[in-house]
This record gives C-alpha cells, structure tokens and sequence, in this order.
C-alpha cells in the first residue's frame, strides 16, 4: 500500500504542484512539439523513482514515466476546447489505473523506510490532495456551471481558491482527531458570511454554483480525511 502512496504523491507533486502553468499552455498550444511535454515526463520518472527508492525501481519509474508522457500526448492531440474537462477527468484516471498496476506488479519488500514512517507518507499525500490538485478538480468538475455574467467586486486576488483549501485542511484536521461536530459549525460559519454577498447578488445560478463547490470542496475533504485515518491504522 505504500507502494501506491508514494507513487500518488509523486504524481500529485509533477501534475500540479511542480507544472507552471505555461508549461500547461504551452503543451496545449504545441502538443508533441512542446519541450515541456517531454521535461514533465522526466520529472515525473525523477519524482516516482526519488520517492520510492531502489535501485531495481528504476525500471518501473521508466515505464510509469513513459505511460504517463503517451497518456499526456493522447490527451493533448484528442482534447478540444469543449472537451477539456472530460479529457482532465480521463487523464487522471489513466494514471491512477498505470499507478495501481505498477504497484501489483512491484513487489519488494526490502525497501527500507527507517528515513520516514509509513504515516509520514499517507499524511503527506492526503495533505498535498487537499491543495492545488482538489482545487483544479473541483474547478474542472463545475466549471460547466460557471456563472456568465460576473460582475467586478473587490475580492483579493485568488481569495476563494485560498480559502477553498484552509477549509479542506481544517475539515481534514476535525476527521483525523475525531472532531466532526466542528466540520458542521465551519460550514454553518462559512453560509453565513456567503449569505449576505448571495443575498445581495439575488442570482440563483450563482447561489447553486457557490453551493456546488462548497459541498464538493467539504465532500473530498471528508472522504480523504477519512481514507487517511483508514491508512493510519492499517499502517500499524
């Protein structure tokens, strides 16, 4: 299993943490011709391989990094601009199957660990899920939804994307020490500074939209929360 946690957090550092966005466009604008196609692919090989460790890895991060670069390649050439969210959705899932495969079919059990617990790991990952990459899916899943008419206001620069995140990670901190009574006082707080702004808007397709992404922001950090604490004990 830690195989697998390794190898998701190494995949969650080079789609999202570590991929600039220009890298993203100019991907998508060059496809195959993208120098940045082929650097995402090696990092990915570097990360997969650095996280887990072991010389007789190697081979297995080559093949993780190769999957991971022709799924890329197919998404970039069959993706249109209609089809973007589907293909994110496709993509990821992909790779989580090359990543599940790799784990069943690598098997050594003399991969040392002492650098760092087990939990260090599932915590880690479950931490990182909840940041940057929670916040393009949830972006890319209601993004079918987004409200055409938006009016300017003085909201501070990437402000929801901030908070969305700190909620995730306070609701995965309440699941993890057993505090689930908290989870409902943060949402109840958090409705009722979005009332009034809502309130004032009187637009029910912008209400439903905010309602949307905050009950799917509150759902993964609950499920992953959970999946965490799952880990935990099964790491004992």
């Amino acid at each position: 299993m830690i195989i697998f946690v390794k190898l998701l957090l190494a995949h969650l550092l080079g789609d999202f943490l570590f991929q600039p966005t220009s890298w993203v466009l100019d991907k998508e604008s060059r496809k195959h011709k993208s120098i940045y196609l082929y650097i995402h692919t090696l990092l990915h090989f570097i990360l997969a391989w650095a996280l887990v460790g072991g010389t007789d890895f190697v081979w297995f991060a080559i093949l993780l990094a190769v999957t991971h670069g022709g799924i890329d390649f197919l998404k970039l050439h069959f993706q249109k601009n209609k089809t973007k969210r589907n293909w994110f959705v496709i993509d990821q899932l992909l790779h989580l199957i090359v990543l599940i495969a790799i784990t069943l079919f690598y098997n050594n059990e003399r991969i040392d660990f002492t650098a760092f617990d087990n939990r260090f790991w599932i915590f880690a990952t479950g931490i990182l899920l909840l940041t940057k990459p929670t916040s393009i899916l949830i972006k890319n899943i209601i993004s079918i939804w987004t409200p055409e008419n938006k009016t300017s206001d003085d909201s501070l620069s990437n402000a929801g994307n901030y908070i969305g995140i700190l909620e995730r990670l306070f609701v995965f901190y309440f699941v993890i020490t057993a505090h689930f009574e908290a989870i409902g006082f943060l949402l109840a707080a958090k409705s009722i500074f979005r009332f009034g702004d809502l309130k004032e808007a009187k637009d029910r397709k912008l209400t439903e939209y905010v309602l949307i992404g905050t009950l799917l922001s509150f759902g993964i950090a609950l499920l992953t929360g959970l999946l965490v604490k799952y880990g935990l004990l099964q790491s004992f």
